[in-house]
């Protein structure tokens, strides 16, 4: 690639605000407050800074001590833990890109049915074929290459801050101390603080997801070090962000009045601030985010497969790039799997909720096996390289977070994804059999049974009723 066509620091950035400036942000305050309280909310921000805060330094660590892993996350787990690992991480992330870009879909017509009604709530008939005729839209847009789509996505992501600064000024001046203070330890939720905390952490997973956007884009970065700095941007800007229009919305609302918020939330929290115009300002700042949104994801679910192809860890089929060096088949079978899926918007109340549980979910292996690698890979160094202590605290840290993360997400959703991975094998188990290698070799056997077993269960509990579908739809 031509160095004029490579991504400096600031496109970097944009890409990662972008991605995580998307749906969710416009519903965190109902998303949080739905199950917690002030105190609980503020605990699950703590350790959500601090564990995506590891997460940050590991992709700064790796991508400065290992530049040559261009694919980011697919790459550190291909590394670490062999070519059954690296599959099931690329597979992973390129799972939750897609799954989300559907439920940025949902709340893009959500918003839309705003101003017109045709669009209901944004689960109808209207709403998927509008989803289908943007999702084709940024398609064309992307084909026409990588780099001008970045710079699309640059602007769009300025343009949808604003609303945010309008909210967050207007929040400060309608806050009021009585409503703040009403059950700050969310007692009439009738949970623990520990479950208060462990319900908020599927949507903090939810608003990170993209915060390692600098590092699937590494092939095309112009310097190396952008990489991590581009991450740490972006995960300080957004903490702040995240913790005041959560903490800021309650100074509004109640907890329970922000509970049964309609999506977007927002828009409904600065309508009683500031009148109906905020309503107006907000949902026209979810339109737009939430199509910078899509632009961003569809780039990161279209790049990671076609960097795993490049390395022989996707069909080769993934690697093929246009003129433009976009990577096309990798970008059509993508948005050909949203298409597909966009289906689900008549079956749920909520599309935007079940794709983004669904998403959160997919994404906890490609973390965990990062975490894991930087782990490896720092005791494996020698005990007098500089950073050594601080890398090996970043790794342990990481780890047990990604697998907190696991564990509060909420099981079902991760047995239901078993069942994405175990398709997932088959490709893999095809993909090898074509290049005439051993499938599986020493313990990746023993990993390829649990993902089956666990599918399996998965099947077993949705026909016995223990996993409600029809509860999980509707979020």
């Amino acid at each position: 690639m031509k160095e004029d066509n490579k991504l400096g620091l600031l496109p970097l950035t944009m890409l990662v605000i972008g991605s995580l400036i998307g749906g969710g942000i416009f519903d965190l305050m109902q998303n949080m407050s739905k199950d917690a309280g002030l105190i609980p909310m503020l605990i699950a921000w703590g350790i959500t800074a601090v564990g995506m805060g590891t997460f940050v330094l590991c992709f700064q660590n790796l991508s400065q001590k290992r530049p040559d892993l261009t694919a980011g996350i697919y790459s550190y787990a291909k590394e670490g833990f062999g070519n059954f690992m690296g599959f099931n991480s690329a597979w992973g992330y390129w799972l939750s890109a897609w799954l989300g870009n559907v439920a940025y879909a949902a709340l893009l017509f959500s918003s839309l049915g705003y101003f017109f009604k045709f669009f209901g709530d944004g689960n109808n008939v209207a709403s998927i074929i509008g989803a289908s005729i943007v999702l084709w839209c940024v398609h064309f847009l992307i084909l026409r290459g990588v780099s001008t789509a970045a710079f699309i996505n640059t602007i769009v992501t300025f343009a949808k801050l604003v609303p945010l600064v309008i909210f967050l000024i207007a929040a400060v001046l309608a806050f009021k101390l009585d409503i703040f203070s009403h059950d700050i330890w969310g007692v009439a939720t009738g949970s623990s603080v520990l479950e208060q905390v462990n319900s908020t952490m599927q949507t903090a997973v939810w608003v990170f997801i993209g915060i390692e956007g600098a590092v699937v884009f590494s092939g095309r970065a112009k310097s190396n070090s952008d990489i991590g700095k581009a991450s740490i941007l972006a995960l300080l800007t957004m903490v702040s962000v995240y913790v005041l229009i959560s903490v800021l919305s309650l100074g509004i609302m109640t907890r329970p009045e922000l509970a049964e918020l309609k999506t977007p939330a927002m828009a409904y929290v600065l309508e009683k601030a500031v009148g109906h115009w905020g309503a107006v300002l907000v949902n026209i700042g979810v339109i737009i985010s939430v199509f910078g949104a899509i632009l961003a994801w569809t780039l990161f679910a279209a790049e990671l497969p076609y960097q795993a192809a490049k390395e022989g860890a996707f069909p080769k089929f993934f690697a093929k790039e246009n003129v433009n060096k976009a990577p096309v088949n990798s970008l059509l079978v993508t948005n050909i799997c949203v298409q597909l899926f966009l289906i689900t918007f008549l079956f749920t109340k909520s599309a935007y909720r079940f794709g983004f549980a669904l998403a959160s979910s997919a994404i906890l292996i490609p973390y965990a096996f990062t975490a894991l690698f930087q782990l490896k890979y720092t005791l494996a160094e020698a005990k007098n390289t500089p950073g050594r202590t601080k890398n090996l605290i970043v790794g342990i840290v990481a780890s047990i977070y990604s697998v907190y993360l696991i564990y509060a997400g909420g099981f079902n959703y991760l047995l239901l994804t078993m069942i994405a991975y175990a398709l997932g094998m088959l490709l893999y188990i095809k993909m090898r059999r074509d290049d005439k290698q051993e499938v599986f070799t020493g313990y990746e056997k023993w990993a390829a049974v649990v993902i089956l077993v666990l599918c399996v269960v998965c099947i077993i509990q949705i026909f016995t009723g223990q996993i409600d579908i029809q509860a999980i739809l509707n979020g």
